[in-house]
This record gives C-alpha cells, sequence and structure tokens, in this order.
C-alpha cells in the first residue's frame, strides 16, 4: 500500500499537476487545440510518408488471408486448396490510388497512440483528479482493443471469410480474378470494422461509469441490441451475403454482453445523499429565508423527546 500511495503521488506531481488548467480564455484554448492538431497531422503525415514506400509490401500482406489460413497451434500460416488468383486493376489510376489508400489507413492506425495522447493532454487540465486517473487508462486500454480488434480479424476473420468466399465461386464454375481496388477496400474495411467493435465493452464501461446505463437497463435491451447487431452488421459489410454479415454481427453481440459483465464492475458509485447528516454535527433549517444552524438535540440536555422550536422571524413584512 506505501508503494502504491508513493507512486499515486508521483502520477500526481510528474504527469497530472504540469497539465493543470491555467484557466485559460476561450481563444487561447483554440490556439491550443490548433497546436495539438497541427502536431496530430504533421506526425500522420510522417507515417504517411514512410508507409508509402512501403504500400506494395503491406499490400502483399494484406493478400496473404486469400490464400492462407492461420493455425494458432503452429503459430504459421498454412496455403489453402484455393488456386492462384491474380489481381486486376479496371482503370489506369486504380493501383497508385489503392497504395495510397492503405498507405493513409496504416499511418492513421500507427499514429493512434499519439494521437490519443495528445487529445487526452488538451482534455486532462478540465477533469477532476478522480476522472484523470480513469481516462489515462480507458485511453490506454481502448488503444491495446483497437490493436486486437485488427488483429483478430486479419489473423481469423478474413482467412476464414475469404476462403468461404472464394470457395463458393469456384465451385459455382466461376474464375476468380479480384479487382485490386474491391479486394483493399474489402479487407481494410473489415479490419477497421473489427477494430471498433472490440471497442463496444470499453464504451458500455465508460458510459456506466458516468451514470448513463446501468446494467437492469444493458440486459433489459439485450433482443434490441442483438437486433441491433445485425441490423449495423447488414449496413457496415461490404457484401450482401448473410455469411458475412454474421461473422460481424455475432461478435458484436458477444461484446455487448461483456460490456454488460464490465458496466457491472465498473459502474458509478452512488453519491452519498446530502439530506443525511452524520452524528454529532448541526443541521441547518430554513428561517423565514435564511438558514439557521439546528442544534442535534441529546438526551439529558433538554429531554429525549423534547423539540427544537426555531426562532419566530419578527422582521417587518
Amino acid at each position: 500500500m506505501a508503494k502504491e500511495s508513493r507512486f499515486m503521488r508521483w502520477l500526481q506531481d510528474s504527469v497530472f499537476k504540469p497539465l493543470e488548467d491555467k484557466k485559460m480564455p476561450v481563444m487561447e484554448h483554440l490556439y491550443e487545440l490548433q497546436r495539438r492538431l497541427t502536431r496530430i497531422v504533421i506526425v500522420m503525415g510522417i507515417f504517411f510518408v514512410a508507409t508509402f514506400f512501403y504500400a506494395d509490401t503491406l499490400v502483399q500482406w494484406l493478400r496473404v488471408p486469400l490464400q492462407n489460413m492461420f493455425v494458432p497451434g503452429q503459430l504459421e500460416w498454412v496455403p489453402t486448396d484455393l488456386p492462384k488468383i491474380p489481381f486486376v486493376f479496371l482503370s489506369p489510376a486504380e493501383a497508385l490510388w489503392q497504395n495510397l489508400k492503405v498507405a493513409a489507413l496504416f499511418a492513421v492506425v500507427l499514429s493512434t497512440p499519439y494521437t490519443l495522447w495528445e487529445l487526452w493532454a488538451f482534455v486532462v487540465p478540465g477533469l477532476h483528479v478522480q476522472e484523470r486517473r480513469f481516462v489515462g487508462p480507458f485511453v490506454a486500454t481502448s488503444t491495446l482493443a483497437f490493436y486486437l480488434g485488427l488483429a483478430f480479424c486479419f489473423f481469423f476473420v478474413l482467412p476464414f471469410a475469404l476462403n468461404f468466399l472464394v470457395s463458393y465461386g469456384v465451385q459455382a464454375g466461376f474464375i476468380p480474378q479480384l479487382s485490386i481496388a474491391s479486394y483493399v477496400g474489402f479487407t481494410l474495411w473489415f479490419l477497421l470494422i473489427f477494430g471498433l467493435i472490440f471497442e463496444v465493452p470499453l464504451a458500455l464501461t465508460l458510459m456506466a461509469k458516468l451514470g448513463w446505463v446501468d446494467v437492469p437497463f444493458l440486459k433489459r435491451y439485450r433482443k434490441w441490441a442483438f437486433l441491433g447487431a445485425f441490423l449495423f452488421a447488414a449496413i457496415l459489410t461490404p457484401t450482401p451475403d448473410p455469411f458475412n454479415q454474421c461473422l460481424m454481427a455475432l461478435p458484436m453481440y458477444f461484446f455487448y454482453e461483456v460490456g454488460i459483465i464490465s458496466a457491472g464492475f465498473f459502474k458509478k458509485k452512488p453519491q452519498p445523499d446530502s439530506a443525511t447528516v452524520p452524528a454529532g454535527s448541526s443541521a441547518m433549517a430554513p428561517s423565514g429565508g435564511m438558514l439557521r444552524p439546528k442544534p442535534v438535540v441529546a438526551g439529558g440536555v433538554h429531554g429525549a423527546d423534547e423539540e427544537y422550536v426555531d426562532v419566530p422571524d419578527t422582521r417587518p413584512r
């Protein structure tokens, strides 16, 4: 406990106090936001330039789930029975545009920790101490959850979905030839959605911490959450087939249930009732628009059953 208290004091003095709000005017807050957004854009631009030179390699990595399955026990990719599937582009600028799209998305993903840090540093001066202690771990956990969603989609969801869809077309007698734009758009959209799906428990936990929802409320709307998961999946999936819809809707509802459990652990603590007065303290009784101290009657002073009589208001009306 002593070590924990020393750590919290160090955290307060070294991290929180330098971020204290200096009661800046609104314009200074706007200038501060402008500076932080400029830094975010600069960092994203640096990552974009770096990833653009490796865009071809990144596209090759995006092709891995197309004809391979990941085996968790062996920690390696195993080729599937699908034939060699060539990529084609249907417009002169399609290949270049897809490289730009891949580089931009990877730049956003790689710069996400720095972006969240800048936003947190801008918001934290206006928060209370207990809110700061909650927001910091929440930002770190949300970043980790987003990356876990990307990894889960890349290693498990995409190989399964692509193998099923392409195998279905091959067995139907069609020759597989994929447009680079359609394939890159399909994989990037799936990666982004699953990264956001992994944020559902954290979002529900945050709303429960703020007192917006509680566990009975979330349990009451379970069936609507189940229906809403399939409706959102029908809108968000790049293809209209029910297979991809189930691949996206079922994890979404599963994380809704995880969010219910998490909200039960991190629910908002009830505030003490201001009407209750602790023993040994004096209450405040209104009298003629003014608050007068009301002494606590103890046995043996005025009698156990004696009631306090307020001073009559003699002011002229």
